[in-house]
């Protein structure tokens, strides 16, 4: 799987933005079939960092009812990435 395959796009919230400045954490979405390793060669390859330790959470798809039945939504995956102290991600 190409990295570009593993990382989906950054998660950009309020507490996220608050733990890439203070903490060095970066979340992502990323394909649900990546293991943790994956996840850290494709990071310190795409963005050029050094990857400290990464800590996965699936996330089950909620059940939306609509005028037409329920729909349920995917299920997802997030990543969070700590960096070297001295290593950053320009995301803006």
């Amino acid at each position: 799987m190409h990295d570009i395959h593993i990382i989906k796009q950054p998660i950009l919230t309020e507490k996220s933005t608050f733990a890439m400045n203070e903490q060095k954490k970066y979340s992502f979405l990323v394909a649900r079939e990546a293991s943790k390793d994956q996840i850290k060669q494709a990071v310190e390859r795409l963005y050029k960092v050094r990857v400290t330790g990464v800590n996965t959470q699936n996330r089950k798809g909620k059940a939306k009812r609509m005028r037409y039945g329920v729909v349920q939504e995917p299920t997802t995956k997030k990543a969070t990435v700590t960096l070297h102290a001295d290593d950053v991600i320009e995301l803006f």
